[in-house]
């Protein structure tokens, strides 16, 4: 990743684990990343044995005090806050500032579904995991285990497109009609354009 104000990725499709890694990595070195679309992000390996793990791991307590933790987070925008901070000494000054750099959502909300959305391809599945492979989404294991915005998300993310989706069709007929009063004009301003040719513009 080239150095920016914001990264913004789109988690769907990702590996949670790799893309941990890669955006702690990212900033530790000062870069300041968001992530949309969590609930779309994979693991490997089968739907029920994830689901094993991930009820294994709420068996985990803290017997002295258990109000101290440790907490489980359920919301998939959460599940992956802790793989990243498992990957950052987050009890220093260096990391607790690493983790300010990163923001972490479900869907994509108000600010980010207007700007540009990135992928990582070190961390994509079809590319890192061997095709045929069964795989997870984080989705619908948090469902699964208390999680209970899936519906919302999904009725918010349709809502989105569909509005995505006209905006496109708009840009595409304003961009025919340019292109077509370019090409009805194209004789007229010939000379014009060789001129500004000449001139390295």
């Amino acid at each position: 990743m080239k150095k920016k104000k914001t990264v913004i990725i789109d988690g769907k499709g990702h590996l949670l684990g790799r893309l941990a890694s890669i955006i702690s990595k990212q900033a530790l070195n000062g870069q300041k990343v968001v992530v949309v679309r969590c609930e779309a992000l994979n693991v490997s390996g089968e739907f029920f044995r994830n689901k094993l793990k991930y009820h294994a791991y709420l068996n985990k307590r803290c017997l002295v005090n258990p109000t101290r933790g440790p907490f489980h987070f359920r919301a998939p925008s959460r599940i992956l806050y802790k793989a990243i901070r498992g990957m950052v000494p987050h009890k220093t000054a260096r990391g607790a500032a690493a983790l300010d750099r990163i923001k972490l959502f479900e869907g994509v909300p108000a600010p980010y579904d207007r700007m540009k959305r990135m992928v990582i391809p070190a961390a994509l599945r079809v590319l890192r995991l061997k095709p045929g492979r069964k795989y997870t989404t984080i989705g619908r294991i948090s469902h699964e285990v208390g999680w209970k915005y899936q519906d919302v998300v999904a009725k918010l993310e349709e809502k989105r497109k569909a509005k995505s989706a006209a905006y496109y069709q708009r840009k595409k007929a304003i961009a025919a009609v340019q292109k077509k009063a370019i090409d009805s004009k194209a004789d007229a301003i010939k000379d014009v354009n060789a001129s500004i040719a000449e001139l390295g513009y």
